[in-house]
């Protein structure tokens, strides 16, 4: 039961999740990596209802990264099924909770049946405002700004008028705002290339759990280190 007071988090309105650790929870469970990314997919529906009881309006997870592209092409396979697969189910019990579905990456590049449920997904939730949760695919940080100096040379702009608005304008989902706190699970401490332009002023807060492990308690951990923290964004206190 959330208490009156976790229900407010003041100005924490979007947390950012690195889903880490899916093969190592598998490996310790004496399982294959893929059954590691099956129940961290799970892990994403946990999360999303944990931050929609705290008032939290909108909560990015880094699901499949230009990287990832590199590992097993078993692997890589297995996670793309699994997205086809995934994402039905998700949208199905999300929007009983109306939970707004977004995406953000190289979309186009994606297989076909990927694109086409992310695009469905997309457009069936957009009425729902309780939370919207975003799911990174194909996504990264360096892609997502070389894409946006694309569009703006693209669409003829001076040099000499580009502002940081000019570039906020042309990343993949300008209208949500950055993210107030990002999460990393499984003790490594870096971004890996995840939201460098959104995340420039973000708080950090470093997990020893695995994904799959993250829990409710976890996610009250971090909020509390969050509400801890003095944000200045370059400035002093008055």
């Amino acid at each position: 039961m959330v208490s009156e007071n976790q229900s407010q988090v003041h100005s924490l309105t979007h947390i950012a999740f690195i889903m880490d650790g899916n093969g190592r929870w598998a490996k310790k469970q004496g399982k294959p990596r893929t059954y590691g990314h099956y129940v961290g997919a799970y892990k994403i529906e946990d999360v999303v209802r944990w931050c929609a009881e705290r008032g939290v309006k909108y909560a990015t997870f880094y699901a499949f990264s230009t990287e990832n592209w590199k590992r097993p092409p078993e692997e890589v396979n297995f996670i793309l099924g699994l997205l086809v697969e995934k994402v039905g189910e998700f949208y199905e019990r999300m929007a009983k909770e109306h939970v707004r579905l977004r995406f953000i990456g190289r979309i186009n590049e994606l297989p076909e049946p990927v694109k086409e449920k992310c695009i469905e997904y997309e457009e069936k939730t957009k009425q729902f405002d309780r939370i919207q949760a975003i799911l990174a695919l194909n996504y990264g940080g360096r892609a997502e700004m070389v894409d946006a100096v694309k569009k703006i040379v693209a669409a003829g702009i001076n040099p000499e008028d580009i502002t940081d608005e000019t570039i906020r304008q042309h990343l993949y989902a300008p209208d949500i705002p950055d993210p107030d706190l990002i999460v990393r699970t499984s003790g490594e401490m870096r971004l890996s290339n995840f939201l460098i332009w959104q995340g420039a002023y973000s708080e950090l807060y470093f997990s020893d759990l695995l994904w799959p492990e993250f829990t409710e308690q976890e996610l009250d951990k971090a909020i509390e280190s969050y509400k801890r923290r003095e944000r200045r964004f370059g400035g002093i206190k008055g």
